[in-house]
């Protein structure tokens, strides 16, 4: 970020006589701030303390020399005149990371303005300084970007960083509505009351069940407890509803979505917060950087011959790395290179390492999927082709006729079964996505000794697999429990 160069000024004051030369400036502690106009030196350097309601600068020329500093109320106002007052087009501009940097920026910028962002955790003149004021912070940011020793951030557009608020407040939505669920199961469990076995405690039977409590099975504080919870719960649950709407429309619009729903675990919601997370892929090297940057690689400190690994970093986005953590949960009891490598871990280890390493390996084949462009390999026809299906009833409400192909045989009169599930390569077309290459040998050298060669054959053709009837009458998940029909649903 050095300044490139500029043109001299021509000087309109009159040369000075050799014979008459200036006194050299006296050597100050403090260095001298200039009062002349601040926009007489073009391609200046400018540090921002940036607070929520106020920024503290430091403009220094190229030779490091400060020529202006000062505080400002932080409005976007203020901010504009500021930028159109004191600033001047060219001007390289630093600040850290923050909550509101992005809006600074996107004001800075339409002056014409170079800013850049720097990274508060590489930061460590600032960080680690025993003198840390908003005006030395400002100046050490000024003269950081002015020797190019400043470590900077990917600037996302306004689009990606939309997609990471959405997700981000969807999470803490999520997580509003996981307290709320484990307050009523506290209340429950410390007056020893244990719901029927098998049923799903906030499922639709659930809640039922829990609006069945009366003073006879539980006091009245704790009914009012659980009531105030169950009040609580349901806007919760509207308010999740609609930025689960806001995501599908989003996804139905971006293919790197749909790529990314194509891997076994990966919903809507996670494939939006990837790639909410990554931004644009071209800038990461490889799928281990990808991953890196997650925070889902492991810590490494080395010195001399001595090297210690230790859990991973948890640097960057917080919402894709617990995402991906939740998503790698499932692999345990899935088929394919995924679910061996899992069990493999998992046999060396212990769970949580195994579902932290499958994680990483997600974050590896979204890099690979959105690099390629390609959907992945090793998918389940039939859950593959249920989420993609419910992403466009989801955006669009558009349901597909079911059925088989006129002038084909209904799969009901097929020998052996009475459903027929596409195969991965159909799924794809059917849904408007690419087919898959074909394997490498490497890769299928890896299959073949990881024993799961068979399970890739068997994704490339179409299966028929029974019905399982339905009886009427039959409980809740095979409990004895059963919801009490009211006289008006009779």
């Amino acid at each position: 970020h050095m300044a490139h160069s500029s043109t001299p000024v021509q000087s309109t004051q009159k040369r000075r006589s050799p014979k008459n030369p200036p006194a050299p400036p006296q050597a100050t502690s403090e260095p001298q701030i200039s009062s002349a106009d601040p926009k007489a030196a073009p391609g200046r350097f400018v540090g921002l303390d940036v607070h929520k309601k106020q920024i503290t600068y430091c403009i220094l020329d190229r030779d490091g020399a400060t020529i202006r500093e000062g505080e400002i109320v932080l409005t976007r106002e203020r901010l504009a005149d500021f930028a159109s007052r004191v600033l001047q087009p060219g001007d390289h501009v630093a600040l850290e990371s923050t909550t509101n940097c992005w809006a600074v920026v996107d004001v800075l910028q339409q002056h014409g303005l170079h800013v850049v962002v720097s990274n508060p955790m590489a930061t460590k003149a600032i960080a680690q300084s025993k003198i840390k004021t908003d005006k030395v912070d400002a100046k050490v940011l000024a003269q950081l970007l002015r020797c190019d020793f400043l470590p900077t951030v990917w600037q996302p557009d306004t689009a990606t960083r939309m997609r990471r608020q959405l997700s981000g407040r969807r999470a803490s939505l999520v997580g509003q509505r996981t307290q709320l669920q484990n307050r009523i199961h506290s209340v429950l469990a410390m007056r020893l009351i244990i719901p029927p076995a098998g049923l799903a405690l906030f499922g639709t039977h659930g809640l039922a069940w829990l609006k069945t409590l009366s003073k006879d099975s539980i006091d009245a504080d704790g009914l009012m407890m659980i009531e105030s919870d169950l009040r609580l719960l349901e806007p919760v649950q509207m308010e999740i509803d609609k930025f689960d709407q806001r995501l599908a429309d989003l996804a139905w619009e971006d293919e790197r979505v749909k790529l990314l729903m194509t891997i076994p675990g990966v919903s809507i919601v996670v494939g939006q917060a990837v790639v909410a997370a990554f931004g644009d892929i071209t800038r990461f090297k490889s799928g281990d950087a990808a991953a890196s940057y997650l925070g889902l690689t492991p810590s490494t400190r080395q010195s001399a011959t001595s090297v210690y690994h230790g859990p991973i970093t948890k640097h960057g986005n917080s919402t894709a790395r617990y995402m991906l953590i939740q998503a790698a949960q499932q692999y345990s009891r899935q088929a394919g290179p995924l679910g061996h490598f899992f069990q493999r871990i998992k046999r060396r280890k212990c769970h949580n390492v195994a579902v932290v390493a499958t994680a990483r390996k997600l974050a590896v084949i979204a890099w690979r999927l959105l690099s390629t462009g390609e959907p992945y390999r090793y998918a389940q026809p039939a859950a593959t082709a249920t989420k993609l299906a419910n992403l466009r009833i989801a955006a669009t409400g558009e349901k597909r006729r079911g059925g088989s192909p006129r002038g084909v045989k209904a799969a009901a009169k097929l020998p052996g079964g009475s459903k027929t599930i596409r195969s991965l390569d159909d799924t794809y077309q059917n849904e408007g996505l690419p087919t898959r290459s074909p394997l490498p040998p490497g890769e299928l050298r890896h299959l073949a000794n990881t024993n799961t060669l068979q399970f890739a054959e068997k994704l490339r053709g179409s299966q028929v697999i029974p019905r399982k009837p339905k009886s009427r009458g039959q409980t809740h998940k095979n409990t004895g429990w059963q919801p009490e029909i009211s006289q008006s649903e009779k």
